[in-house]
């Protein structure tokens, strides 16, 4: 029914151009059904990260890129500060050994957006049963809206990864879900024919597909109706848990993601699963949940100034709960494309929340049982992931926040609300493919000739035009850099023991080529020693402090001119600095006349500190190892899933060992 051509759109589906094509006749489960929304969403990807595709390096506010990254103590999270890019810079040591280290985040950018469209799409036609043209609907509003935006301009490309896990993760979990109760109906009855199995068969003929092309459709079937079952023999179950694992380390990348997909995991899964959805959680957070055990950083409380500082934030002609159901929002002012600092903003918002509210009662509906919960579910989410983030940024919301960040240890994981504003991504798609079908059947009773393609055709145009400065790299902020000579110079000389310490003083740089906007330091990423930073972070006027006590006595000694035995007894080895970059030197002069030269150019100055340097604590080396297996730990469930599933389709006795 759903994946049939709309009689009302015959007059008009010849001339909305090629939707009509790979709309009318194919079917949801149709060849060309699963193909163009993955060529749709890999053409909007590329739309948006264009210009970075160039030779360079992304170099912009918290983004950092470069050639070559090492698998230093703070890359796999045992540094002073607060593990928050675990295990993302540990994956970039490995992989920059094989692959410059931009083209590895070029390549993991354009992946992470490709995938949250095309997961949204699939996840459309999974749960909705939708034709194509819906399908791109529901791609485009993963893809094309503030919040990827906004995150895109404030660096956090890393974030997006788990952004984009979120439909892939939902589909993993509805899969365990109907495996797992499929492991039940045989255990109570016999059979191999247990309840889900039955439903998924109903739904599969309601569509007008046999049970064979629901289960290869992915809608939860684990066997053909009345086929041979293989639930029996347990392999759909751990296949299920593997696919799940993977999905949830693929968003692991960062904690945020990681909190994400597990959130979305654990409402969808079901009570019955939640001990299983949690101890694969733990494994794909192993890296930073081991790193702040071990160092002992996420333990101490976070600033409270923190809480209003990256409060959410109201647009133009828009409350904070505005722009947060319209994906906006961010804290900083400065991530923001300029569409969304005016009035602009509310027609975005309207276009966005009109396609949403349309679809709301089709995917809340009863409709296939085997889908009904995880649909629901997901609405559930969305309204609590715009909610809270609002609440949080009233009076008493900021004064709980303050409570929680001071008195729970990590709770400064949470104190950026609205990235959590991501979770009602899906349910978002969701009702905008849904929303599709409302308005091209509120057209055909008004007795318009408009058919679902092109009512899909109309609100894609909508949502592009109401956001035009995504496209090409975010009006061109999102571009390569080229880092001088002197960086590769400078780290082929830091060996030998004892960390770096950098000047100017703070994290933030504005060098003459990474253009206007301030930058991460990229000395942490560039050189193969720890570099010390002290995780103060300059928002809104205010400075939020951070958990770098040592960088931050090290920073006050050299700005103060302190003495270089000191420097030695903090275990600093090298002091760099930066010489085209704005920042406090203070007395710094002083300090350096006591260290010996190493390397000077017009950018870099980098100086050896002389003596017996400090080694630190003896179980270092210990913990990296324990990091290090957490870390390998994280990468095997990566790889876990997507391995199974292309052994499994090489060798497909072992899908039904029966045969």
């Amino acid at each position: 029914m759903h994946g049939a051509r709309d009689p009302g759109a015959l007059g008009i589906d010849r001339h909305v151009g090629w939707l009509s094509v790979i709309s009318g006749g194919w079917g949801w489960g149709g060849r060309w059904g699963r193909v163009v929304p993955a060529v749709y969403s890999l053409v909007l990807a590329l739309v948006v990260v264009g210009p970075l595709l160039g030779p360079g390096y992304l170099l912009l506010r918290d983004a950092v890129s470069t050639p070559r990254s090492y698998l230093t103590d703070s890359a796999l999270g045992l540094g002073d500060a607060a593990p928050r890019a675990v295990p993302q810079d540990a994956l970039l040591a490995v992989v920059s050994t094989v692959v410059d280290g931009g083209v590895a985040v070029k390549v993991i950018l354009v992946a992470a957006l490709w995938a949250a469209g095309f997961g949204a799409a699939v996840l459309a036609r999974r749960l909705l049963h939708v034709s194509t043209a819906p399908q791109l609907v529901a791609a485009t509003v993963a893809i094309w809206n503030p919040y990827v935006a906004e995150r895109l301009l404030q660096g956090h490309w890393s974030l997006l990864t788990g952004y984009a896990a979120l439909p892939w993760t939902v589909l993993a979990a509805q899969r365990l879900r109907d495996t797992t109760a499929n492991q039940q109906g045989v255990s109570a009855s016999g059979h191999g024919t247990g309840e889900s199995d039955t439903r998924d068969a109903r739904a599969a003929a309601a569509h007008g597909h046999s049970g064979r092309s629901a289960a290869g459709s992915g809608t939860g079937t684990v066997a053909g109706a009345g086929g041979p079952s293989v639930v029996s023999k347990g392999r759909p179950v751990v296949v299920a848990w593997l696919g799940l694992g993977s999905c949830l380390a693929a968003a692991g990348l960062t904690p945020t993601g990681a909190v994400l997909a597990g959130s979305v995991a654990l409402v969808v899964a079901g009570w019955r699963n939640v001990v299983g959805v949690l101890g694969v959680w733990c494994a794909a957070s192993a890296p930073w949940l081991v790193a702040t055990a071990l160092s002992g950083a996420g333990a101490e409380p976070s600033d409270p100034a923190g809480v209003a500082a990256f409060a959410a934030r109201a647009e133009p002609g828009l409350a904070t709960v505005g722009s947060l159901a319209g994906l906006g929002g961010i804290w900083n002012s400065d991530a923001v494309p300029g569409s969304r600092t005016t009035l602009f903003a509310v027609a975005g918002t309207a276009v966005l929340l009109t396609l949403v509210a349309a679809g709301v009662r089709r995917v809340g509906a009863a409709g296939d049982g085997g889908t009904r919960h995880a649909r629901r579910a997901l609405l559930l989410v969305a309204v609590v992931a715009v909610a809270l983030p609002a609440l949080g940024a009233t009076g008493w919301g900021l004064r709980i926040g303050e409570l929680l960040v001071t008195g729970i240890p990590g709770a400064g994981l949470l104190r950026d609300t609205q990235k959590y504003v991501a979770l009602a991504m899906p349910a978002f798609a969701l009702c905008a493919a849904a929303g599709c079908r409302t308005f091209a059947d509120v057209g055909r009773r008004w007795g318009s000739t408009l058919g679902t393609t092109a009512t899909a055709t109309f609100f894609i145009a909508a949502l592009v035009l109401t956001l035009p400065d995504l496209a090409w790299g975010v009006g061109g902020e999102l571009r390569p850099v080229r880092y001088p000579s002197g960086w590769q110079r400078v780290a082929g000389l830091v060996h030998g023991p004892g960390d770096v310490a950098v000047l100017p003083g703070g994290m933030f740089r504005k060098f003459p080529y990474s253009g206007q906007a301030p930058v991460l330091d990229p000395a942490p990423r560039m050189l193969p020693r720890d570099v010390l930073q002290t995780g103060e972070l300059p928002v809104r006027g205010r400075v939020v402090s951070g958990e770098g006590n040592r960088a931050h006595e090290v920073e006050q000694l050299l700005l103060h001119g302190g003495p270089a035995t000191d420097l030695a007894a903090h275990g600093v080895g090298w002091v760099l600095v930066e010489r085209t970059t704005p920042g406090p030197l203070g007395d710094s002069e002083t300090a350096l006349a006591q260290l010996i030269p190493a390397y000077a150019d017009a950018d870099l100055a980098l100086y050896r500190v002389p003596g017996t340097i400090d080694p630190g604590p003896r179980s270092r080396a210990e913990h990296r190892r324990i990091a290090a297996a957490a870390h390998l730990l994280w990468a095997l469930l990566l790889v876990a899933g997507p391995a199974t599933m292309i052994v499994r389709r090489a060798l497909p006795h072992l899908r039904n060992p029966t045969r």
